[in-house]
C-alpha cells in the first residue's frame, strides 16, 4: 500500500524532499521521494536525544529529578525546556520550572550530563544507546544534541515504529515522555509565537490546544513530535495510530508554515482508511 497523499511533497517548494508514514507495527503505509538521502535534521535531532537520555534514566546513570543545567534545574527540566536558559546561550533567563524557554543550550547541557555520567560521549551513547539497537546505520550525531542531526526518512521511520511500540524502553517512561510536563507553562513556540499553555513532554513536544501549529487541523490533542528549522518534521498520533517523517533541504519559512497542516490533514484521512 502506498498512500497518495504523500505525493503532496512534490509540490512543495525546495529541491529535495522525502517522506514516510509508519505504524507501531513497523508497518510501512508508505513513503515518496529520496528515503535513503541524509538530511540535516535540525531540532528533529531532540526526540532522538532525549530517547537517549531516557535509555541513560533506565539504566540507572542518571534520575530524571537529579540536579543538571543551571541551579535549581533537573534532567527534567532540560528536557521539557522549563531550565530557564536561554535559546542558544549557556546564560539563565528565569528561575527553574517557570516559563517554557525552548533551549538548545537546554540539551547541550543534558548531553553533557549524560557523558559524564556513563564516561561515554554523548554521541556515541546514542548510536550504541538507540541508533544500532534500531538499525539507524545511516544516522549519526554530527555536533550538538539540540540540533546537529543527520538522518534519512527510512531510519526515522524506525524511530517512530519504536516510540510507538517501545522495545528499548519500559512503555511507561515513553507514556510519561508524551505526558505535559509542568502543566500551564506558557512560552515561545518557534516559528509560531505565544502560546499559552505551550505544552511539553520529555523531549517531545505535544500539540494539545496550540494554534498556530505545524501540525493539522485534524491532528488529535495527544499527537507530539518535533519540527526543526532545516524544512524537517516528525509527529506521531496516537489516535490515528500512526506516525509520519518529512524531510527536507529548505530551511524552515512560510513556506513550510502554508504546506505542512493540509499535509498532515491529507495523510492523516488517509491513513486512517
Amino acid at each position: 500500500m502506498s498512500l497518495q497523499s504523500l505525493a503532496l511533497i512534490e509540490d512543495w517548494p525546495v529541491p529535495t524532499a522525502a517522506a514516510g508514514v509508519v505504524r507501531a507495527d513497523g508497518t510501512v503505509l508508505g513513503t515518496h521521494g529520496p528515503i535513503g538521502y541524509r538530511f540535516p535534521l535540525a531540532s528533529v535531532t531532540k526526540p532522538l536525544a532525549a530517547y537517549a537520555v531516557l535509555v541513560a534514566y533506565e539504566e540507572g546513570a542518571v534520575e530524571l529529578d537529579e540536579p543538571a543545567g543551571p541551579q535549581g534545574s533537573t534532567v527534567r527540566h532540560l528536557l521539557a525546556h522549563t531550565s530557564g536558559l536561554a535559546f542558544d546561550e549557556h546564560r539563565v533567563t528565569a528561575p527553574p520550572g517557570e516559563r517554557r524557554l525552548y533551549s538548545n543550550a537546554g540539551f547541550e547541557q543534558l548531553g553533557d550530563h549524560v557523558a559524564k555520567a556513563t564516561e561515554i560521549p554523548f554521541a556515541e551513547y546514542l548510536r550504541q544507546a538507540v541508533l544500532e539497537p534500531l538499525g539507524m546505520t545511516a544516522t549519526s550525531l554530527e555536533g550538538s544534541p539540540a540540533k546537529d542531526g543527520v538522518s534519512t526518512v527510512e531510519d526515522l521511520l524506525r524511530f517512530a515504529a519504536e516510540v510507538q511500540a517501545p522495545r528499548l524502553l519500559d512503555p511507561r517512561t515513553v507514556a510519561e515522555a508524551m505526558t505535559v510536563q509542568y502543566p500551564g507553562t506558557k512560552g515561545v513556540l518557534p516559528g509560531y509565537g505565544h502560546q499559552n499553555p505551550n505544552d511539553w513532554g520529555l523531549g517531545f513536544e505535544i500539540r494539545d490546544g496550540k494554534s498556530p501549529h505545524w501540525t493539522g487541523a485534524s491532528s488529535s490533542p495527544r499527537t507530539f513530535g518535533h519540527f526543526g528549522q532545516s524544512g524537517t518534521f516528525l509527529w506521531i498520533d496516537p489516535d490515528a495510530r500512526a506516525a509520519c517523517v518529512a524531510l527536507t533541504d529548505r530551511a524552515f519559512g512560510p513556506w513550510a508554515v502554508e504546506v505542512w497542516p493540509g499535509f498532515t490533514d491529507a495523510v492523516r484521512a488517509e491513513a486512517g482508511r
